[in-house]
């Protein structure tokens, strides 16, 4: 059982700063960490290592300074770790990265799972997982609770609901994105730190991988952010005292003379 573990290193403040010429974030110099969701994703990849054998893969893109999220995932259990680094790869929205991660498992080729965590912290829009099956013709499985069972060409899992949940059956090779509630994410053992430590971290570009100029980085994205601004702050306001019926009547009075 070949693995693939798709993460994304995100800011660990909420003092991001913005490129005021592509009005995308600023990540270099940033002090991150590996998105939250991302860490479900790299136990569960483990665990299935663990219990059926094969080989973990965890693949990130971003700048240079990506490469300690990887290696964090290495100490934590993963064999192998790719970086995808590239200024042509700058300014990504999240079609443009799925495109770029998908061709990145496409020279790989030997896999038979891929896992990433159900949305990005900092983007929120769960759409590069779906993205990347989307790009690969993958079946996919969103919001994953629990893996059932996984035999020679299929995999059996618990999809997440508003309900409760249902219970998928899917062909490998297959992408599947998790939810928190599937695992708890272990801590890197001493030994796992060591060997992060000294492992050797492919890095790959833009002339690595069969990739059409036209659909990677910011002028390979679709959606184009037009103006960032920050909200004007909107004054205090009152507090009102008294018994229902009177806080209701000093309501309508203040109320009032906006409907006109």
């Amino acid at each position: 059982m070949n693995i693939i573990v798709c993460i994304k290193q995100v800011p660990e403040t909420t003092e991001v700063r913005i490129n005021p010429e592509t009005n995308t974030l600023i990540r270099e110099g940033v002090k991150s960490m590996i998105n939250p969701f991302d860490m479900y994703a790299i136990e569960e990849g483990i665990r299935l290592k663990e219990n059926l054998g094969g080989k973990t893969t965890v693949i990130t893109m971003g700048p240079p300074q990506a490469e300690s999220a990887l290696r964090d995932a290495i100490a934590m259990g993963i064999d192998e770790a790719i970086l995808l680094s590239d200024r042509a790869f700058a300014g990504s929205d999240t079609w443009a990265t799925s495109y770029t991660l998908a061709k990145a498992i496409e020279k790989i080729k030997d896999f038979d799972l891929v896992i990433c965590g159900k949305q990005a912290s900092d983007g929120d829009t769960a759409q590069v997982g779906p993205g990347i099956a989307s790009h690969l013709n993958l079946p996919q499985v969103t919001y994953v609770k629990k893996i059932e069972e996984i035999k020679e060409k299929t995999c059996r899992v618990q999809r997440m609901t508003e309900e409760g949940y249902e219970i998928i059956q899917a062909p490998l090779p297959a992408l599947l994105t998790v939810v928190k509630e599937i695992n708890t994410p272990r801590l890197p053992s001493l030994r796992g730190m060591m060997r992060a430590k000294q492992a050797k971290v492919l890095h790959w570009m833009t002339k690595d991988l069969d990739l059409n100029s036209e659909f990677i980085g910011l002028n390979g994205s679709p959606t184009q952010v037009v103006k960032i601004f920050t909200p004007p702050q909107r004054p205090s306001g009152k507090m009102l005292q008294g018994e229902p019926q009177e806080i209701a009547e000093k309501l309508v009075e203040i109320i009032k003379p906006e409907l006109h």
